[in-house]
């Protein structure tokens, strides 16, 4: 029998009250830790104690050399290598951490907070397919509950449809289950239903306000569906409890760059890139805030070193050809050229190299071989989206009969009063973020950007909860009183104030896909100035067709897709001109390139702005600009455009039938039959 002085009895109690100090007093642990190995030298615990003690107090350092010498005597250790890995993460270390995390899982797979540490790493480097992959895990490896072990796995493996219907079938009996309320969201998340994510995100916090996973899920849904302001609430609570946590602090950088933050995004970039220097897809982030911020020197530096980390990154090449001023040189052709050939290369890498390379033959005068590429990138992108041309032509429709003259006199004076936006709408590619230079190069008036928030209110409204599903939008419009169209107006302005970074009385809200909701626009914010940005319709939808957009333009990856969206356009924007004459301004691009003096005037007697002689010398501002035009309008007035359809003309045949009577009248609107 043992007694008080057998040494392994000591030892033991002496190592048990090292480790329970640990998470209160760092330093009297390490001192416990320390008087151990003075009588046991390299005790593997007591070691692993002091190098954990020394990381809590502060002293990444010395714990870093105590836990590297441990981590090469006792190589199968996972709790090891897990607080190497948190140590590295404390010296900025990052892509080493990754590696010591690596190196636990598979010395111990159900490590689960090795697989959340680990997730939180793959998001800060821009690995979002990794990211889910370890989140997933860590889900798995934390579910204690064994009736959610089965979905748990489904979600970690990818069956999600078999995820998804255990737990909808397990949340019947437990609707508060707040796990598998989390998980539901992620299967949500991972098809794309973010709304439905959000939901199910909200109600897990109500359940579980301190439930610090479902919070940093909630922050990403929110600024993957363009709310960046309120994401960045929930980032800035996280960050009060793990402020170092790599995966928040590239989300907050991300966020920041969303709202126009870019000094202190570009900031944050350059932080994180110091603990991952060789991630190409956050060197490429990065290279986007400095193009936004119109430091291209700096943001093509960013993209080589992208591509040079990471040749079979098709968006960094993409993201050079999107800057329209850059000129590849040959070794760059060859290399995208290289890539192609390649069997093993991603479909999202591939579209992004035929983008790329179809605007580096263009610029080389190889029109065929350009309009193939291009052709093939188009291709890959619209068989990935769920675009209808249908949709498109029916929500024309029913606008056309919902908005009448008699709809819009019987809510005369709805809506809020205020004059303060100022909506630039129309297709991609037609001009607009010229309109906008010229008019943010107004003392009076503020550039922001293509605001979400409108098309935000049509999806609420629509309540539409499933793509099958009939949208109650726009009829629903006529069941709301002057009242609720008032706190509609109030609510846009509300929502989109967090972008404003001046005290102009006007803003610009340049989201071109706006042309639909003009009816709502003119009913919730009445004394709004509306400007329609126009070009011929063979320059507008091959310069669509030629551009890979981030997201929300599905309909420009088919020429056939883009004239009938164009035709579309073209006839819901003259029902307006006839049920609400003189409301909508048009700028006609051929003519602001011809004329521009005598454009901008009218643009601005529109607004009811004096003229302003910096409007004309709107290349000198040095505001943000965050679309695929931003290095254009940073030169005088962009010429070139007009007419370089005209060198692609022999294959556009499907977007001159697409486009129909609309291209022979341009810049004059055909008559459309009543019930078209």
């Amino acid at each position: 029998m043992s007694g008080a002085s057998d040494p392994v009895g000591t030892l033991d109690v002496a190592l048990a009250h090292a480790a329970r100090l640990l998470a209160t007093q760092p330093a009297l642990a390490a001192e416990q830790a320390e008087e151990i190995l003075k009588v046991m030298p390299g005790h593997p615990a007591a070691t692993l104690i002091l190098g954990s003690a020394r990381r809590a107090a502060g002293d990444a350092a010395a714990a870093f050399v105590t836990l590297d010498a441990l981590s090469r005597a006792q190589p199968k250790s996972a709790s090891v290598q897990y607080e190497l890995a948190l140590t590295l993460a404390a010296l900025g270390r990052g892509e080493a951490a990754v590696a010591a995390l690596r190196r636990a899982l598979q010395l111990k797979p159900d490590l689960a907070d090795a697989w959340r540490r680990l997730g939180d790493h793959l998001s800060a480097m821009g690995d979002s397919a990794g990211a889910d992959a370890a989140y997933a895990n860590h889900v798995r490896a934390s579910t204690h509950d064994p009736r959610l072990l089965a979905p748990a796995a489904a979600l970690a493996e990818g069956r999600i449809a078999a995820a998804e219907a255990l737990l909808r079938d397990h949340l019947k009996g437990h609707p508060t289950d707040v796990a598998a309320i989390r998980m539901l969201a992620e299967v949500a998340a991972r098809l794309g239903r973010l709304p439905d994510a959000e939901n199910l995100l909200a109600r897990c916090l109500e359940l579980a306000p301190s439930f610090t996973a479902a919070r940093h899920n909630y922050a990403v849904v929110l600024h993957r569906q363009g709310r960046s302001a309120e994401a960045m609430g929930e980032i800035e609570r996280l960050l009060t409890v793990d402020p170092r946590n790599p995966g928040l602090r590239s989300l907050q950088a991300a966020a920041l760059a969303r709202l126009g933050e870019y000094a202190r995004a570009i900031e944050l970039y350059e932080a994180v890139l110091k603990a991952y220097p060789g991630q190409a897809k956050l060197w490429m982030s990065y290279g986007h805030a400095l193009k936004t911020a119109g430091r291209q020197p700096r943001s093509i530096e960013a993209y080589r070193r992208s591509i040079e980390l990471q040749p079979s990154l098709g968006e960094a090449f993409w993201s050079l050809a999107n800057l329209k001023t850059y000129h590849f040189t040959t070794a760059e052709v060859a290399t995208m050229r290289q890539q192609l050939a390649r069997t093993d290369l991603t479909d999202e890498d591939r579209l992004h190299f035929h983008f790329a390379l179809g605007k580096a033959l263009e610029d080389a005068g190889q029109y065929a071989d350009s309009f193939t590429q291009y052709a093939e990138g188009n291709r890959l992108r619209r068989a990935m989206l769920g675009y209808s041309a249908e949709e498109t032509t029916e929500h024309v429709r029913r606008s056309c009969l919902l908005f009448t003259r008699e709809f819009f006199m019987q809510r005369a004076g709805s809506g809020s009063p205020a004059p303060a936006p100022i909506f630039i709408v129309g297709l991609p590619r037609a001009g607009s973020t010229l309109v906008e230079q010229i008019l943010a190069s107004h003392p009076l008036v503020e550039g922001t950007m293509e605001l979400p928030d409108l098309l935000g209110l049509v999806r609420e409204l629509g309540a539409r909860t499933r793509r099958s599903e009939a949208s109650r939008y726009p009829e629903v419009l006529a069941e709301l009183g002057a009242s609720e169209l008032r706190a509609l107006g109030e609510r846009y302005l509300e929502q989109t104030r967090v972008q404003r970074k001046t005290d102009a009385p006007y803003f610009i809200d340049k989201m071109p896909n706006n042309w639909a909701h003009v009816g709502l626009i003119h009913l919730i914010l009445p004394n709004a100035r509306i400007i329609d940005a126009r070009r011929h319709p063979l320059s507008c939808c091959f310069s669509g067709f030629k551009q890979h957009f981030a997201r929300g333009q599905g309909f420009t990856y088919s020429l056939d897709d883009l004239g009938r969206y164009y035709r579309d356009y073209v006839r819901l924007m003259a029902h307006f001109d006839a049920v609400l004459p003189g409301r909508v301004h048009r700028v006609i691009y051929e003519r602001m390139v011809e004329d521009t003096a005598d454009e901008v005037r009218r643009l601005l007697a529109y607004c009811g702005l004096e003229y302003d002689a910096r409007c004309l010398r709107f290349y000198e501002n040095e505001r943000a600009v965050r679309t695929a035009s931003s290095e254009q309008v940073r030169s005088p007035i962009y010429r070139d455009g007009v007419d370089q359809w005209r060198h692609y003309a022999p294959w556009l045949g499907p977007l001159e039938q697409a486009l129909g009577p609309v291209l022979a009248t341009y810049p004059d609107v055909p008559s459309f039959p009543a019930d078209a």
